[in-house]
Formats: C-alpha cells, sequence, structure tokens
C-alpha cells in the first residue's frame, strides 16, 4: 500500500510526501533487521550459555574419570609390586595373598570419555559458542590427548596378563574375579576411588586350588619377568599423565566435585 501511494506522489511530483514515506521505508527496514539480528543473537547467546552448562558437567565427569583411573593404575600397580617381591623372596605372602595381588595386577580400567558436547560442537563448527576461551582450549586439549588410551592399550595386551589368563586354571580366576575383583564405583564418588581394587577380601576356593594356583604363580619361570615388565609399563603409564600436559592435568583438577 505505502509503495503504491508512493508511486502516486512521484507521478504528483509532491516531493515533501515522498521524502517522508522514503524514511518511513528505510527506517522500518533498518528496525526490522535490527530485531532480527538481535534475535538471532539473542538465541545465538541462550545456546551458547546452553552448550557452556553441558561442556561444564561434561568437564567435571572427566575431572572424575581422571581421578579414578590414576588411582585405580596405582592399585593395579601396588598389587603388581606386592606380587613380585613375593615371586623374588622380598617378601611374605601367603598363598591366597599371593593370587589375589597376581589377579589384580592383570587387571586394566577403561574410561569411558563424556565428550559428547565436544563432539557435536566439533562437527557443526560452533566451539566459538563458548565464550570462555579458558574453557574451549582445556576442552580441545582434553579430548585429542592420547594419554587416557595408553593405559588401556597397554593393560589389554600386557603380557602379564596374557600369561596370567593362560596359566591360572580358569575357575580360580572367576572366583578371584568374583571375590577380589573391581567394585562399582559410582561416577563422582572420590572416596570410593582409593578402595575400588585394593581391599581386603577372601577367596571363596579349596586351600588346595589356592595353592596350586599359588604354586604356578611361584615355580614359572615366565611369571615374574612378565610381572616386572607389567610394572614398568603402568609406572610410565602414571609418569606420561604427570608429563604430558601438567597445565591441562591442574586447569581439569578444578572441576573435581560431584559429578552428576
Amino acid at each position: 500500500m505505502r509503495y503504491r501511494r508512493l508511486l502516486d506522489q512521484l507521478r504528483q511530483q509532491n516531493w515533501m510526501a515522498i521524502a517522508i514515506d522514503l524514511v518511513i521505508v528505510v527506517v522500518g527496514v533498518f528496525i526490522g533487521i535490527q530485531v532480527a539480528n538481535w534475535n538471532e543473537d539473542r538465541l545465538t547467546a541462550k545456546r551458547g550459555e546452553e552448550f557452556t552448562e553441558r561442556l561444564t558437567a561434561d568437564l567435571r565427569i572427566e575431572a572424575w574419570n581422571h581421578a579414578n583411573m590414576t588411582g585405580y593404575h596405582r592399585q593395579v600397580q601396588a598389587n603388581a609390586l606386592r606380587a613380585a617381591d613375593a615371586l623374588s623372596g622380598s617378601r611374605q605372602l601367603s598363598d591366597e595373598a599371593l593370587l589375589v595381588a597376581a589377579y589384580r595386577a592383570t587387571q586394566y580400567s577403561d574410561n569411558t570419555r563424556q565428550r559428547s558436547t565436544y563432539d557435536e560442537l566439533t562437527s557443526t563448527g560452533d566451539l566459538t559458542l563458548i565464550a570462555d576461551p579458558d574453557l574451549r582450549e582445556l576442552s580441545m586439549w582434553l579430548y585429542t590427548t592420547p594419554v587416557f588410551d595408553w593405559f588401556t592399550d597397554e593393560g589389554r595386551g600386557s603380557e602379564y596378563r596374557r600369561w596370567f589368563r593362560m596359566q591360572i586354571p580358569h575357575h580360580v580366576q572367576a572366583q578371584v574375579a568374583a571375590d577380589c575383583g573391581d567394585r562399582v564405583v559410582i561416577t563422582g564418588n572420590y572416596a570410593g576411588i582409593p578402595t575400588v581394587l585394593d581391599y581386603p577380601c577372601e577367596v571363596d576356593l579349596p586351600a588346595a586350588d589356592i595353592a596350586a594356583a599359588a604354586t604356578i604363580l611361584r615355580t614359572d619361570p615366565e611369571a615374574l619377568p612378565a610381572l616386572r615388565l607389567r610394572i614398568g609399563d603402568v609406572g610410565t603409564s602414571l609418569a606420561n599423565l604427570d608429563t604430558f600436559y601438567p597445565e591441562m592435568w591442574e586447569r581439569l583438577r578444578k572441576f573435581e566435585g560431584d559429578a552428576p
């Protein structure tokens, strides 16, 4: 309607009215663009806030995962050292205690990464929605480092684990796992980490079965060298956690708390 009136005014050469109508049209278009831009900025800011909350929640879980991973493998290492000392003769352990320590030395923990938010942001190119540059940098560091995978790869391919699984009777392994294996610790429960693997237990097996398994451990010449290799590999992985990206780990620890 306004454009038709503007054409009529052009025919009549009503310049004042034309100028007023042009100003109204330009101002209207400008306001419309500004409102659209404001609405888009508001929606973008809201998305950024939502992604920031989600990423922060993920990093809280990652902080717990880091604490659990290191705590768990320190317990693996402690049991491996205990068993190696017993096999080398520098420590006295009962047959049952030796069997438990030797079994726990075979264990490793997978680290299920909490990375869905980061992957969504990077796949859509929206990582810049995270306004906090420190949060962006920490997430990029954390989700691209392979250090967590080293534990899993080393543990799964451990020569000692392979030796133990091949030499110790399967029913003995199953019972030790049932009585003295990993405890389930709920994500966010920092208090449960120190005893997720290293806790007092008793193996519900006949004494003869325990003695027979301990004899294999004490007499097979491959047991102690494989165990020493396991000790070295776990120690290397633990050292790598402290060596690689120390600033990243320090910043991640700020997210420690009650993870959801």
